[in-house]
């Protein structure tokens, strides 16, 4: 965690975020492209990122997103929450139709993963272990009625 992280904290529990999170997103990936991937609007705000690619399930144009994440042991953890809004990530619908095939950009290395959604118990441990990350993701699980997916990534090479 770094200095800025507390900053980052209460930005994010915001209710008016999930408004904001196109401008967001454009930002952070102007910030990666002028920086070339050295640093992103997570990093400023001192919390563990990637970007993560997947090809699009209609156009089959490979999509990158910039995501918090949560490391895991030797596997990262990402939730859909799209700042607790009511609408699922268009990266969790590609995620889901491509069976989980992914890259991702990670601690200066770019690798192929497998994404395994995770349910029940394994859902549950894994979502607090990742509020003790991000506490907002709780403030996001009651912002929206649908079910905050939860991913668990792991290398494939």
């Amino acid at each position: 965690m770094g200095l800025l992280t507390p900053l980052a904290v209460r930005i994010g529990a915001l209710p008016w975020m999930p408004k904001l999170l196109p401008q967001i997103v454009w930002s952070d990936k102007t910030l990666q492209r002028l920086t070339r991937g050295r640093v992103s609007v997570l990093d400023i705000a001192g919390l563990p990122n990637l970007t993560f690619t997947v090809r699009g399930r209609k156009s089959g144009v490979e999509r990158s997103t910039p995501l918090l994440c949560v490391p895991d042991g030797d596997t990262i953890l990402i939730a859909g929450s799209y700042f607790g809004g009511p609408t699922m990530p268009l990266w969790v619908h590609n995620l889901r139709a491509a069976d989980g095939a992914a890259r991702v950009g990670y601690g200066g290395q770019r690798f192929p993963v497998h994404a395994t959604e995770l349910e029940g118990e394994a859902r549950a441990r894994a979502w607090a272990h990742m509020l003790e990350t991000w506490p907002n993701f709780a403030t996001y699980e009651e912002r929206t009625d649908r079910l905050i997916p939860v991913f668990r990534l792991a290398r494939t090479s």
